[in-house]
């Protein structure tokens, strides 16, 4: 059984910085993609960052573009999103995700699509005071 457990949501002011962090388990985490999404009160659940299987594609949504860098430890079997710059509006849960195609590198696209991931963490809160 996947597991995905978010960490590292917190209340920060604008400008400043937050890494999450998502330990996975059940399964072989290296052989697999993972993203993090957001959503916001009242929102749609907006792709932010997810990384390839091999660690060798990264992809942004496009407000996150050089502000949010996307990272895995596979010894940790763990993902990261290091987060820069934030601003009011990256106010959301966030949410770890895994998808089930072992050792697929799909175009960007594919990392983009809510419905690639059929795996899912509880969500961590962050909120970007002004």
């Amino acid at each position: 059984q996947v597991q995905l457990v978010e960490s590292g949501g917190a209340l920060v002011q604008a400008g400043g910085s937050l890494r999450l962090s998502c330990a996975a388990s059940g399964r072989t985490f290296s052989n697999y993609a993972m993203g993090w999404f957001r959503q916001a009160p009242g929102k749609e659940r907006e792709f932010v960052a997810a990384i390839s299987w091999s660690g060798s594609k990264t992809v942004y949504g496009d407000s996150m573009e050089g502000r949010f860098t996307i990272s895995r430890d596979n010894a940790k079997s763990t993902v990261y999103l290091q987060m820069n710059s934030l601003k009011p509006e990256d106010t959301a849960v966030y949410y770890c995700t895994t998808d089930a195609n072992r050792f697929y590198s799909g175009s960007d696209y594919y990392y983009t699509q809510t419905t690639t991931y059929p795996y899912w963490g509880q969500g961590t809160q962050v909120t970007v005071s002004s």
